[in-house]
């Protein structure tokens, strides 16, 4: 048994206000952050959830740029769609602030200084691109060139978007600034640095022995940073928009973000708490748990603890239960390329439907390791999960009651051993649930909730009290006394994973909410107790709203394949007699057939104008063999001829190659006569 604390703070990742959030920020932070939380409230801890908008940084700036606007008005217009988003899906932060708050400000600058009274950081300097005609540094983001690696023209300072190379600005062949579009000269610049290398002995004292019960993730990413040694690291950086160095001769120089952020958690407990703040960071019966992504692994268990060890009087974290990643049908979720389902389009079009994301995302949960979300696996889940089991059994328990005792819950008699053994499952529930939770195995801990009523949806099914009403109605009474004990119950286990579901089978029940501490009790609808009205608590996702999620997917893939293409560079130049010795001729296709044991090969008899010719060619998975009989094509006429799947072909069919790798044949514009030379 580890510590026992008092009460716990609980921080959520910072969401970058340059766009809106989608499923993989819920269910890699706030999803889990909030089901903790639920849990904590619900056994009456103290409790507090601190969240924001993380609002500075350059890739808002370069927003603002494309937009015309002032990088405030980018940060306020998604905090608050952000803030709406959470609201909606019920994420229960106790406040949801930002980091352009004028108390954020005060904190992170005093924060700053403190450690600079100290002489904790280190100056160094170092030569950066600058912008002659701008008359400003230069961040990697404002700076494109060609990438060494593919050829990419527009490759940034810090990654190649073609190739996916990361790159250092000088990296890039021919920069160019992309404020002024000048090629940027280097120049000398100063910058603080934390020097996270002489907190290397505590970090690893502190993870690497004294917290082996973090998650497996969490842990080795910690464990092969520390291997690798770790480095300083700038915590300034030259730009006009961010919290302003508060010392002497660091004009026009900012906070870097990653050291600006995490402040964020303590600014927000400031402006929520403004008396009591300390106790909830610097009291030793707090416990302060983070919730974040695995990208942010490195800044919350290795950055931000040693800028709190160096200021030398906040609380450490006691744990880090980070999630990996969540992919989307099998790709990566990427906000640039419009890759996401984004919360705020799904309560469009799936509304009132927040209890079924919550319940997927949790059920399907990268808690380890990285996750793929699926449209097919979302409606089988809803079908069969909630619907099928949850939702089955609990309009079984009401209907039923209804039907036999006018929904008046109704006295047991004599409990047989199936009884009794239903009622073990019930009361032995909690302690598993308990023990999952706490170890924020969210989950395992759903699925205890649903084995539970899987078990509600067994013994029904076992007893068969319809079969009984007209025989043994005392027996009838029984089952249905246990089947509501149960359904009562499920209130309890399901409230912190869909609450909004939860609050109405609570009104169905006529039952107020319950404390957690009464999980597992077998007397939650005493004898005589009148029920509400019966609803169905979810419904079956039909084929047609899968398939227009799916075919929304669909559309933006091609869109992006579109965007993203990049023609393959020129070829090594020629002389115009290797071109001349190319006959490229056309021709009209009399037959085209498919190649017997061969997946891509299409065989095409052409008529060359003098005669009739056999080609095979590899776009089998491209068109239908029907698709092309008829069409002119053009060929290279004087290709030596070779044996292919036993098939001599004479010549080559030319294609071009689309965005998306599918091959067109190139054709004549208006039809001409076989044999015709293309030049």
């Amino acid at each position: 048994m580890g510590k026992q604390f008092k009460r716990t703070l609980i921080t959520t990742a910072l969401p970058y206000a340059n766009g809106p959030v989608h499923i993989g920020h819920l269910a890699g932070v706030y999803l889990p952050a909030d089901i903790y939380a639920r849990y904590l409230r619900l056994k009456g801890q103290e409790t507090l959830m601190i969240g924001g908008s993380d609002e500075h940084g350059v890739p808002i700036t370069l927003l603002a740029r494309k937009e015309g606007l002032q990088p405030q008005d980018i940060v306020d217009r998604y905090h608050s769609i952000i803030k709406k988003t959470f609201a909606d899906f019920g994420i229960t932060f106790d406040i949801y602030s930002r980091t352009t708050s004028s108390i954020h400000y005060e904190t992170a600058s005093e924060f700053f200084r403190i450690l600079y009274d100290k002489g904790t950081f280190i100056e160094k300097i170092s030569e950066q691109y600058y912008d002659d005609e701008a008359r400003q540094f230069l961040a990697d983001r404002y700076i494109t060139g060609r990438c060494p690696h593919c050829g990419n023209e527009r490759a940034y300072g810090d990654q190649c978007e073609a190739c996916g190379t990361s790159l250092s600005p000088t990296d890039l062949i021919n920069p160019r600034s992309t404020i002024s579009g000048s090629a940027p000269v280097m120049k000398e610049t100063k910058h603080w640095y934390l020097p996270l290398d002489r907190y290397a002995p505590f970090l690893k004292q502190w993870i690497l022995e004294e917290h082996t019960e973090w998650k497996p993730n969490v842990y080795g990413q910690c464990k092969s940073w520390l291997d690798m040694g770790l480095q300083p690291r700038a915590v300034s950086r030259d730009l006009d928009w961010g919290i302003p160095l508060p010392v002497d001769g660091a004009e026009g120089k900012v906070l870097y973000v990653w050291f600006d952020a995490p402040i964020g958690y303590i600014s927000n407990t400031k402006e929520l708490c403004p008396d009591t703040w300390e106790t909830w960071w610097k009291d030793p019966e707090t416990k302060i748990i983070h919730f974040i992504g695995k990208d942010n692994i490195v800044f919350h268990c290795i950055v931000f603890p040693a800028m709190l060890k160096a200021e030398g009087t906040y609380n450490l974290p006691e744990n880090v239960p980070a999630n990996e990643f969540l992919n989307l049908e099998g790709d990566k979720i990427s906000t640039s390329k419009n890759w996401a389902v984004w919360l705020h389009e799904y309560l469009s079009d799936l509304p009132g439907k927040q209890d079924v994301l919550r319940y997927v995302l949790t059920a399907n949960a990268p808690e380890t390791k990285d996750n793929d979300f699926t449209w097919k696996d979302f409606q089988a889940r809803n079908n069969n999960e909630l619907v099928a089991i949850l939702g089955n059994f609990v309009n079984r328990a009401l209907v039923l009651t209804e039907k036999y005792f006018h929904g008046i819950v109704p006295s047991p008699s004599v409990l047989g051993d199936f009884d009794r053994t239903t009622l073990r499952a019930l009361t032995c529930v909690r302690d598993e649930m308990e023990r999952l939770l706490d170890t924020f195995h969210f989950r395992d801990a759903l699925r205890e909730a649903m084995s539970l009523a899987r078990t509600g949806n067994k013994y029904l099914a076992e007893s068969e009290p319809w079969k009984l009403a007209a025989t043994d109605p005392a027996r009838v009474a029984t089952v249905m006394h246990i089947a509501l004990q149960i359904t009562a119950n499920l209130t309890i286990a399901f409230a912190p994973f869909l609450p909004g579901s939860m609050t109405r089978l609570g009104q169905m029940l006529n039952l107020s909410p319950q404390a957690w501490n009464r999980l597992g009790s077998v007397d939650l609808l005493p004898p005589g107790h009148a029920l509400g009205r019966a609803e169905l608590l979810f419904e079956k996702i039909e084929d047609e709203c899968i398939q227009a999620q799916i075919q929304k997917l669909s559309d933006r893939k091609k869109a992006n394949e579109a965007a993203d293409y990049h023609p393959k560079p020129i070829r090594e130049t020629i002389r115009i007699d290797d071109f001349d010795k190319l006959d490229i001729r056309t021709g009209t296709v009399l037959e085209c057939i498919k190649v017997p044991k061969a997946d891509k090969l299409l065989q095409f008899r052409i008529d060359d104008g003098l005669t009739r010719r056999t080609i095979l060619s590899g776009v089998a998975q491209h068109y239908r063999p029907e698709e092309l009989t008829g069409k002119q094509v053009c060929f290279v006429a004087n290709l030596a001829p070779r044996k292919l799947k036993g098939i001599l072909s004479e010549g080559m069919i030319l294609y071009a190659e689309d965005a998306d790798g599918r091959l067109v044949v190139v054709t004549p514009e208006t039809l001409v006569r076989p044999g015709s030379e293309v030049k």
